[in-house]
């Protein structure tokens, strides 16, 4: 089955259930490449018309919000044991130089770590979790998880996808645009291919007469 066939044919249904799983559960603390998938996902949007722009974004702001809630949640009830744990499973994210960067800028900028911490790869990692150990109000970890979310999923969702539309209709139009230099091209290379032809003709012509022409007689000395 040719490539462009198997996307179409790509249920829509299952693209929205991995972007929302997979980014739910990189923001409750799992590293996963949520925007990756996000960014995957939307472009494919872009270029097949059954998977819906708006119920991907949904989907992925529904991943986001209810992911860092239930990291809230666990962070919460583990508390620095389930930084320890989360430490030795997972060494490259969780180390205790991220976690003690992570811990200055939630004191530092509360609210705003959690927002601001949904554009960064680590923080989205840590974002849910940490807020529950250090036992930020749920309220205010809700406003910021709930804007944050809208404001990453839906802006990148939008964002891709008019690029996306953009890029698609561009290289639909280079495809003809190529085909045409193709063929300007291949004449050019024709016409200039026969005019060196012409060229080189008689000059060959001229060295071929005078390497063929008998040489005079040299006149006997007295």
């Amino acid at each position: 089955m040719h490539i462009q066939e198997w996307l179409e044919n790509v249920p829509a249904i299952s693209v929205y259930l991995l972007v929302g799983v997979v980014i739910g559960l990189e923001s409750l603390g799992i590293p996963l490449p949520g925007e990756i998938v996000l960014v995957s996902a939307t472009l494919l949007a872009a270029s097949q018309d059954h998977i819906n722009p708006y119920i991907l974004g949904t989907c992925a702001v529904a991943g986001a919000v209810i992911g860092d809630s239930i990291g809230y949640l666990i962070g919460r009830k583990g508390g620095q044991p389930l930084l320890n744990w989360l430490g030795r499973k997972f060494p490259k994210h969780f180390s205790a130089e991220h976690v003690a960067t992570a811990e200055r800028s939630f004191q530092k900028w509360g609210m705003w770590a959690v927002f601001v911490g949904r554009f960064i790869a680590l923080l989205r990692i840590f974002a849910g979790p940490l807020a529950g150990v250090l036992r930020m109000p749920y309220w205010k970890f809700l406003i910021a998880n709930v804007l944050g979310g809208i404001v990453w999923a839906g802006g990148t969702t939008a964002v891709i996808y008019s690029v996306g539309k953009v890029a698609e209709d561009w290289l639909k139009r280079f495809s003809w645009l190529g085909l045409v230099l193709a063929l300007l091209f291949g004449l050019g290379s024709m016409l200039v291919m026969k005019w060196r032809s012409k060229k080189a003709g008689p000059a060959a012509g001229g060295t071929a007469d005078a390497e063929t022409a008998e040489p005079e007689p040299v006149p006997a000395g007295d």
